[in-house]
């Protein structure tokens, strides 16, 4: 893939990043609590209806209508990314990384993140090692190891922002 930066403002969540975040985030029938202390996910990892109501333990789907929720998730929270990054550049790679960070943890957290502040700052090794910075879900620390084996209660969590972080060097 390209490491050439063109503006945000120019760029989309490319089909090879939609079908990896899908992958990652697996697929759900029926909505669960995916990590202690999480809210309730359905389809691929959706907390809200297109509507915008919070999806509710109970809720269920089907995968045509996963992919759909999905697929508005991503186009609301791209407009509000591009908007964060205004005369910013990324390479594909690294706006399909973020956009990835953005669907699992929200663009709250991406608009306060140290990411976004070395992003505008042309700081871009910076940003990618700030990806290891998210490595918590409801206060606990995924990346603890339990007698020397990760923990059983978020450590994909973990794994996932590692994958990221890996990805975003490669693209330097």
């Amino acid at each position: 893939m390209s490491k050439a930066r063109i503006a945000v403002a120019a760029l989309t969540l490319s089909a090879a990043a939609l079908v990896g975040l899908v992958h990652e985030e697996g697929y759900t029938e029926q909505a669960v609590i995916p990590t202690k202390g999480d809210r309730p996910t359905l389809g691929f990892g959706s907390t809200f209806h297109e509507d915008g109501s919070p999806v509710k333990l109970g809720d269920r789907t089907d995968p045509v209508r996963a992919m759909v929720k999905a697929q508005a998730h991503i186009s609301k929270e791209e407009a509000i990314f591009r908007k964060s990054l205004e005369g910013a550049q990324l390479s594909q790679a690294e706006f399909d990384i973020y956009m990835d960070f953005v669907y699992q943890y929200g663009t709250g957290a991406w608009s306060s993140s140290s990411m976004r502040r070395h992003i505008l700052a042309r700081e871009y090794p910076q940003a990618c090692d700030a990806l290891l910075q998210w490595k918590k879900a409801a206060g606990y620390d995924c990346s603890t190891m339990i007698d020397g084996e990760p923990n059983k209660r978020c450590y994909g969590v973990w794994l996932r922002q590692v994958k990221r972080h890996k990805s975003c060097m490669e693209a330097q």
